[in-house]
């Protein structure tokens, strides 16, 4: 079940080659669908996922934006469309988010500067050069920021990927059957290994947003582990109702078929009031 992690880059035409891929490989693709998804769990309009992605949130909504959330959200999401497998994904920080399973090649889809302005120049129907120069701009450093406050990376580093294709000097149809052959070279295999290493990190995506997502489990802040259903929680909590609370509700999640709980409390959590905060 191929699956294939690209780059996302405003006027790269990483778009088109995530589409042509799938076409020929009869994959589904997911990019959009992430935002509307990641929104309903944050109940918050998808626009709003939308301007802060593209770095065009104004200060207000920049400031009170539950950027954290997202980026689990959407992890949850990416992940759970790899562990099905037979997809594309594009952005959303898949390629950093899969780049440890060794059946997906990561690739970063890439332009010069001057034929993306004029990709979305063209696109806008203006003449206005500074204008497509800076809305490219604001997009680059969005995605770089966002990179590097989810992963602690530099945006862009070619070390992060399998492949970088330029799709200044190669077609759209050169970089597609660019991936196909990578995607047969038996360093891309898909093994039983890997598959499972897939799943785990699927589960474990789960089982953070759930916790997440209900009030008395919100602020916990621990590390998870999954593997055959079996998942391993670790870390410290500051009460023992936030111990008991983690192991419900992770042992609700579809998929989960054991809970090994791990987590300590905090022997003098009164004396650290704002650990709740």
């Amino acid at each position: 079940m191929p699956v294939v992690a690209l780059t996302q880059g405003m006027g790269s035409l990483a778009q088109d080659v995530a589409e042509q891929l799938a076409a020929e490989l009869n994959l589904a693709t997911l990019q959009h669908e992430v935002a509307e998804r990641v929104a309903e769990k944050m109940h918050v309009p998808k626009s709003l996922i939308s301007r802060l992605r593209a770095g065009k949130a104004g200060p207000l909504e920049r400031l009170t934006a539950d950027r954290a959330a997202m980026a689990l959200y959407s992890a949850e999401e990416v992940l759970e469309a790899a562990a099905h497998g037979n997809v594309v994904l594009r952005g959303w920080g898949a390629t950093l988010l899969l780049r440890q399973v060794p059946h997906v090649p990561c690739v970063r889809i890439m332009r010069a500067f001057d034929k993306r302005v004029e990709w979305l120049m063209a696109q806008l129907g203006t003449d206005d050069r500074e204008l497509a120069e800076n809305e490219i701009r604001r997009s680059d450093h969005s995605n770089a920021t966002r990179m590097n406050e989810q992963f602690g990376v530099h945006w862009g580093d070619p070390a992060l990927f399998d492949m970088v294709l330029n799709t200044d000097r190669l077609s759209v149809d050169t970089c597609v059957q660019q991936i196909k052959s990578l995607l047969v070279r038996p360093e891309f295999a898909e093994t039983d290994a890997s598959r499972a290493m897939l799943q785990g990190l699927a589960l474990s995506a789960r089982v953070r947003s759930a916790l997440r997502s209900e009030a008395a489990t919100a602020e916990v802040d621990v590390t998870i582990e999954a593997s055959g259903g079996a998942v391993a929680l670790r870390g410290i909590v500051v009460a023992a109702d936030e111990r008991e609370a983690a192991e419900r509700i992770a042992s609700a999640v579809p998929g989960v078929a054991l809970v090994d709980n791990q987590l300590r409390v905090m022997a003098k959590s009164r004396l650290f009031p704002s650990a709740r905060a």
